[in-house]
């Protein structure tokens, strides 16, 4: 994923920048970087951040990044922000997203007249300078941006600084949110919306699906005005978000609350001692699954938080695996004898899910009932890299699918084993229960998520589940 935010402000918007980014670091663990504009011109710096925390590599840049406005981000893939020099003038960029049609897009930036690409990020271009490129083959930013975000398939949120201000555009469907806030004599801009609260920034607006604006210290001029048609990432609030973030006027939190209350419903006759999260983004389910089913909440294992990153991050399955192993630790008189009833966010792999459950069984549980906070994953997300699933038999049903159906699958059959009320999707999902060794397995329905959402269905991207994005 990756987080961004940005700064324009009367006076220095060196600290601002500095901890606002820093509140993207759920979002990303491989690299940040910031880039300010001042009395030097553009001045930046990026960090290696996979591990150290974003705030003890940047401590000691504060006196060098000096300026009234700058642009920061957490980066899971590229080094960014970049610096780019072109007849549109000299600007600093950074992105949230994904290009899935990066071949095509390359092969015209050759024929266009952009004759190198100067950033590699594994071997790959910079996913950022290619954005550039296409900014660059405009005779405006704000027409450029606009003409990346028409070329772009997949999504891209843009921060673009300048020496006059900071363009913010909101990728065409609005798959990945901006929110700006305000103080007195600053503006920002931010992916999460609680990173300038403690800041003493209040909420201003929030851009609309393939909004742009331009932000200065004195204001904020929308240049180019939102599209009416959205499709935001649901799993925005299933997993990735953080508690206190809110996306379309809906918090985390809350949403997650609803969807554990609306997964008690559905679950009649369970009977378990406890009812427990999968630390951190399966404790506020659980909260709502048990303030609803009158199962007390407990938490039979806690999450070693100082030294383990969150497990989706790393490249190698590996180290992901290693790290959902290493940073549980048990509470054996919580566990031992005790049916526990156990909310995840989601099954993706089934491979972390399952060792949580061995060791649960390992330290002495009778019983393990598992509900997934959201519909089976049928579809690997082709806009926000999701999970780093790099093809859809990385996920559990596709695997039981293919082994089911064979190598070759109808769209039609496909939208059956999606239907909760299918026998497909029943022996679908006892077959993901066999494989794990929970005692039960029912996953939240997708009308149900929702509706812990709250918001018009039409407007939410739910491709992960249905294929519908």
């Amino acid at each position: 994923m990756g987080g961004i935010f940005g700064v324009a402000s009367k006076t220095s918007c060196t600290l601002d920048l500095f901890f606002g980014t820093d509140y993207h670091s759920h979002l990303g663990t491989r690299r940040g970087g910031m880039a300010v504009y001042g009395p030097d011109g553009f001045q930046r710096s990026i960090h290696n951040i996979e591990n150290s925390p974003f705030r003890t590599k940047f401590d000691h840049d504060l006196d060098e990044l000096e300026g009234n406005l700058g642009i920061g981000c957490i980066s899971d893939m590229d080094p960014q922000p970049l610096l780019i020099r072109s007849h549109l003038g000299t600007y600093a960029i950074t992105t949230v997203g994904v290009i899935k049609n990066e071949d095509e897009l390359i092969r015209d930036a050759y024929q266009n007249g952009h004759f190198h690409f100067m950033s590699m990020s594994g071997g790959k271009i910079n996913s950022t300078e290619l954005v550039a490129a296409l900014i660059d083959q405009r005779d405006s930013l704000t027409e450029g941006l606009l003409y990346a975000q028409e070329r772009i398939r997949g999504s891209m949120s843009i921060l673009l600084l300048t020496p006059k201000g900071i363009y913010a555009s909101r990728d065409r469907y609005g798959r990945t949110p901006i929110t700006i806030g305000q103080k007195e004599g600053a503006f920002c801009a931010s992916f999460e919306n609680f990173a300038y609260l403690n800041l003493g920034y209040h909420h201003y607006s929030e851009l609309g699906p393939g909004e742009i604006d331009f932000i200065t210290p004195e204001g904020v001029e929308c240049v180019s005005a939102a599209r009416k048609e959205m499709k935001i990432c649901s799993f925005l609030w299933t997993y990735y978000g953080y508690p206190t973030a809110s996306y379309e006027g809906v918090n985390v939190e809350q949403m997650r609350y609803n969807c554990g209350t609306l997964l008690a419903r559905r679950d009649k006759g369970i009977s378990a001692d406890s009812v427990a999260g999968v630390p951190d983004s399966g404790i506020a389910h659980a909260v709502g699954y048990a303030n609803e089913s009158g199962i007390p909440f407990s938490r039979p294992f806690i999450k070693y938080t100082p030294t383990w990153p969150r497990s989706f991050m790393p490249a190698s399955q590996k180290q992901r695996n290693l790290i959902a192993k290493m940073k549980l630790i048990p509470v054996d008189t919580l566990i031992r004898g005790k049916r526990l009833l156990l909310i995840d966010d989601s099954i993706v792999r089934g491979t972390q899910l399952g060792e949580t459950t061995e060791f649960l069984y390992k330290s002495g549980a009778k019983e393990v009932h598992v509900r997934p906070a959201c519909p089976p994953l049928t579809f690997a997300c082709p806009y926000l890299n999701f999970s780093r699933s790099t093809s859809d038999y990385d996920l559990i049903t596709r695997r039981i699918i293919r082994e089911r159906e064979g190598d070759k699958v109808s769209r039609e059959v496909l939208d059956d084993y999606a239907n909760s009320d299918s026998q497909n999707y029943r022996e679908m999902v006892e077959e993901i229960r066999k494989r794990l060794h929970f005692t039960t397995l029912r996953f939240h329905r997708l009308d149900d998520l929702m509706e812990s959402i709250g918001i018009e269905p039409c407007r939410l991207c739910t491709h992960c589940w249905n294929g519908k994005g």
